[in-house]
């Protein structure tokens, strides 16, 4: 069903009752449609871990590179 803005504000309770029963709730502007109420469905939790092995991350990550941060900071000789 096509609801126009100033209908679904006044009936916004029955509009989400709607959508949660499975029906099609649609909202218009100017008779456009526009938005589509759906039911939300959480996303599943992150997995972690999920490139281990897959990557390598070397000992020295951690440290500064005189060459990276004289281009980042321009020579400071």
């Amino acid at each position: 069903m096509i609801f126009n803005v100033s209908e679904a504000k006044a009936k916004l309770s029955k509009l989400v009752d709607m959508a949660y029963h499975g029906e099609e709730v649609i909202i218009a502007k100017n008779n456009l449609p526009l938005v589509k109420l759906v039911l939300h469905k959480p996303k599943a939790k992150r997995k972690l871990g999920l490139l281990e092995g897959q990557i390598n991350i070397p000992d020295n990550f951690m440290e500064e590179d005189e060459e990276i941060n004289a281009m980042f900071y321009g020579d400071k000789s």
